[in-house]
């Protein structure tokens, strides 16, 4: 009978836990093919342009089946909310992004994107919509686990150290496709600093946006199309050469299919499955996953060299990123239960709505704080 309990158990989680291996999977695919196409040349706005149009082709038959009965008519306040969510949280951010990632390395850059947790916190305490709840273990727990995620990023950041390669035969990888243009460390650096702030402030921002617009695949469909025209226009006006916008069936037409159908559509239905299962907290425990993997295929596949400052910062954001989410998810947990006869919260995620564009999901909650808090991202 025990055996047949744990069969059982098994057999219950093993999709989800394949379903988010899955997608730290495509998001290592994603990092992996960014990092070749911006080296060799590729313009990022027409990137970003073309790659949201694509997710937002494939986000369209969801929007259309699963909310036709959703005929909200949209006001200038929730057409105002929709476009900063577009240009804070997808033109800035993931521009800001990409500019790092073309500067520095896959697996550096994916350091930032764990971090950005942390920096929502720190927002949050700032906005005073959360407490550090030093009172409580898990509020220290959660505390040290900030801290040591922002020693990680400044130890992969500043701390160079020895240089090895897992690959021994290194000196056989081509150049092309990693030596088109020179890195440069320190404005690589600067860019992913910004955009960690820029997707901070995204995500605080769907408190607001859920409020007034709480349809998620249609919040998710206008959002990519404005995020699609916004980068258009702000390409247009850096480069209007044709050969800057020209698609070829090269590589880059085979990164804006993948980024916008599996990394933003696909991801977006499973995380949306997952989180709806098993609550907010469930996914982020799968983000550091994709920095393991990014560190390890770019190092195998690009010859990438790997620097002891970043694989020490590396394990340090790892474990203060799992220290964070476990006195977050307990702090949670204790915030619930007084509420759990008088209020709904957000246990029961279906009919909360979610939204992911680059590893998001916020449950619309009672509290400001869980809300901000219920994410999972990407980059």
């Amino acid at each position: 009978m025990a055996v047949m309990g744990t069969m059982k158990r098994w057999l219950g989680w093993s999709p989800m836990v394949a379903s988010m291996l899955a997608v730290q999977v495509f998001a290592t695919g994603q990092q992996l093919l960014s990092k070749v196409i911006l080296k060799q040349g590729t313009f990022i706005f027409a990137l970003m342009a073309y790659r949201h149009l694509v997710a937002a082709l494939c986000v369209a038959p969801f929007a259309f089946f699963l909310e036709r009965g959703d005929s909200k008519k949209l006001g200038w306040s929730t057409w105002f909310w929709l476009f900063t969510n577009a240009l804070t949280g997808i033109t800035m951010a993931m521009g800001l992004f990409y500019y790092g990632l073309r500067d520095t390395t896959a697996t550096f850059s994916t350091n930032f994107l764990n971090i950005i947790p942390i920096v929502t916190f720190v927002f949050c305490i700032l906005l005073r919509m959360e407490k550090l709840g030093l009172g409580s273990i898990a509020g220290k727990i959660k505390t040290m686990g900030a801290i040591l995620c922002v020693g990680g990023a400044l130890t992969a950041s500043m701390y160079k150290g020895k240089t090895f390669y897992l690959d021994h035969n290194h000196h056989l990888h081509t150049p092309t496709a990693v030596d088109v243009s020179k890195p440069h460390w320190t404005r690589g650096t600067f860019m992913l600093v910004a955009s960690c702030l820029c997707y901070a402030t995204w995500y605080i921002l769907q408190v607001k946006l859920l409020k007034v617009f709480p349809s998620k695949y249609r919040a998710t469909l206008i959002t990519c199309i404005m995020a699609s025209i916004q980068s258009a226009a702000i390409g247009l006006c850096i480069d209007r050469r044709k050969a800057a916008w020209k698609l070829g069936w090269n590589l880059q037409l085979v990164t804006i299919v993948y980024s916008g159908a599996v990394s933003t559509a696909a991801t977006f239905c499973i995380l949306a499955w997952c989180i709806a299962k098993r609550g907010p907290t469930y996914a982020p425990m799968f983000n550091p996953l994709a920095l393991i993997f990014v560190a390890i295929s770019e190092a195998l596949l690009l010859g990438e060299e790997m620097r002891l400052g970043i694989a020490l910062g590396t394990v340090m954001i790892i474990v203060g990123l799992y220290s964070f989410l476990w006195g977050r998810s307990k702090e949670t947990k204790c915030l619930s239960l007084p509420n759990a006869e008088g209020e709904e919260l957000a246990i029961e995620v279906p009919e909360s709505g979610e939204m992911q564009l680059k590893t998001l999901a916020i449950p619309t909650t009672a509290s400001p704080v869980k809300s901000v808090y219920a994410m999972e991202e990407e980059l």
